[in-house]
């Protein structure tokens, strides 16, 4: 979270598209290459190599499993880099991965058309609409669309079979393209449709629970590229069918304990979408319902990420005490786990309801403990929802708390190095932070560098859409209107109005 829940780019272990023409063939090469170490070893390994080059993957025991089964035939972007960077010299095919264009590509396509077309199975309607203000690329072999170019890790979203269904269709569908500019309404207009969970019917499996933890990290993803103002319907949509979903299983004992806590995980980053578009009655349903998922199912991680974003929307909401007590329930949740990072975060949410309240001492003291926590480093029991923390997010609610104290000066250091720091995934804090420096600039005296800040969020904005950094940008410009005098101020003035 940008101070979001959301996670950052290629952190989801699932690979490419998985044909269900393709056995799962073991991948012996790559269990060579963990050698003596455990899963869980090498999964570490993993992690601290992505760190070297600049990645952010949550790798973990399961997903060297995965691989090491080939469940995954071949990784996505983010982790190929990381892969061809431990192993210097050698190529996918090296590591026992099948190329990616016989995975996803045309010829793979053409295969998957063939087998079914054998086996009587004609090629479904196309759900895209193909008008001209239609969604671009539905990848239907009928209608031979050109996709639309998005990032790497966006293309990357054809999962395993499993992913055609339920509330994952939100996880594998291409939510954004140019003709999707304008906020996407759920609908028969926005080309994309979230069938029924098959659960429903009283089958809940593996697979859907599986799915809706992909829908997750989908979300996090496209939230950390592009804001939650396009997304929260869609989002919304997937949760209400994921709460279908938990109903219709709660006597399938066997998987109900993990799907309670993929939903709240998913109630959590809905609620984030929420939250970032100021919906903030909305966001506090949502919150409220992970937590009692939580409590349910006695997770103390889900519990303290519920506590985590209740404090962080109450200090937003104007509500301090409430931050200050969400805060620190959130710390007595996560004493179990174990997380020095996960603790440093909640430190910073105590610091801003502190900060909120006017305490200075208070704030002071709840900031030295977040830093010295943080600087314990990372570790294995850090959630994988919280990979967005790093020095940049530390610095930017530092900013926060001392922009709430008055010392402008201070928030406007802090923040300015936020910004430096931000690792380019995360678009949307980009933005943010850029924002916050721009209204401390502005509240500290000088708007012709305010102004240059606010035209550089804006240029963010051209990508990201977020309710709560525009507020931002609104309020730096009532702040500004006296000083239209400065060329800057009224070039960001009249950018900001058109």
């Amino acid at each position: 979270m940008a101070s979001s829940p959301s996670a950052p780019a290629g952190r989801g272990p699932a690979g490419p598209a998985e044909s269900s023409n393709h056995p799962h063939q073991p991948n012996p090469a790559f269990r060579r290459l963990r050698g003596q170490l455990s899963p869980r070893e090498f999964a570490a390994s993993v992690r601290r190599a992505a760190r070297e080059i600049g990645e952010q993957v949550s790798c973990d025991a399961r997903y060297i499993g995965r691989v090491e089964a080939g469940e995954i035939r071949c990784p996505n972007y983010a982790y190929e880099r990381v892969f061809l960077h431990m192993f210097p010299g050698c190529t996918l095919t090296d590591l026992g991965f099948t190329q990616r264009d016989a995975v996803r590509g045309r010829a793979a396509r053409r295969t998957r058309t063939t087998v079914r077309e054998a086996a009587g199975d004609r090629p479904a309607p196309c759900a895209s609409d193909h008008s001209p203000g239609g969604r671009a690329g539905c990848g239907g072999p009928e209608h031979n669309c050109q996709s639309t170019t998005q990032s790497y890790e966006e293309s990357d979203v054809l999962r395993r079979a499993f992913m055609t269904g339920g509330p994952a269709a939100l996880a594998t569908a291409p939510l954004w393209g140019p003709a999707q500019a304008a906020e996407a309404r759920p609908g028969p207009t926005d080309g994309t449709t979230l069938p029924r969970p098959r659960a429903a019917e009283g089958t809940l499996g593996r697979d859907d629970v599986l799915s809706v933890e992909e829908a997750v990290r989908r979300i996090r993803l496209l939230d950390d590229r592009h804001g939650a103002d396009n997304l929260y319907r869609r989002a919304d949509l997937a949760l209400r069918q994921t709460f279908e979903l938990l109903d219709s299983g709660a006597r399938a004992h066997a998987h109900t304990e993990r799907l309670h806590s993929h939903t709240g995980e998913l109630a959590l980053s809905v609620g984030w979408l929420a939250h970032d578009s100021e919906r903030y009655q909305e966001a506090r349903s949502h919150y409220g319902e992970a937590l009692a998922l939580a409590r349910v199912g006695s997770d103390p991680g889900l519990e303290a990420h519920a506590f985590c974003n209740t404090a962080f929307l109450a200090r937003d909401a104007g509500r301090p005490r409430e931050a200050l007590r969400a805060a620190q329930a959130g710390q007595q949740a996560a004493g179990r786990l174990g997380s020095s990072r996960l603790q440093a975060l909640l430190a910073l949410r105590e610091a801003g309801g502190w900060g909120g309240l006017g305490d200075r001492a208070g704030c002071e003291e709840a900031l030295s403990r977040a830093r010295t926590l943080f600087d314990k480093g990372p570790s294995d029991s850090d959630p994988e929802w919280m990979s967005f923390l790093c020095d940049a997010e530390l610095s930017g609610l530092e900013s926060q708390c001392w922009s709430a104290l008055g010392d402008w000066e201070r928030a406007a250091e802090l923040a300015r190095e936020a910004v430096a720091l931000q690792p380019a995934q995360f678009v949307r804090n980009r933005a943010l932070f850029t924002a916050e420096l721009a209204g401390n600039l502005a509240v500290g005296g000088d708007p012709v560098e305010a102004a240059t800040e606010g035209n550089s969020a804006l240029t963010l904005l051209e990508t990201v859409r977020s309710a709560r950094v525009r507020r931002m940008l609104h309020a730096t410009a009532e702040r500004l209107t006296p000083h239209t005098r400065h060329v800057e101020v009224a070039g960001f003035l009249a950018r900001l109005s058109a």
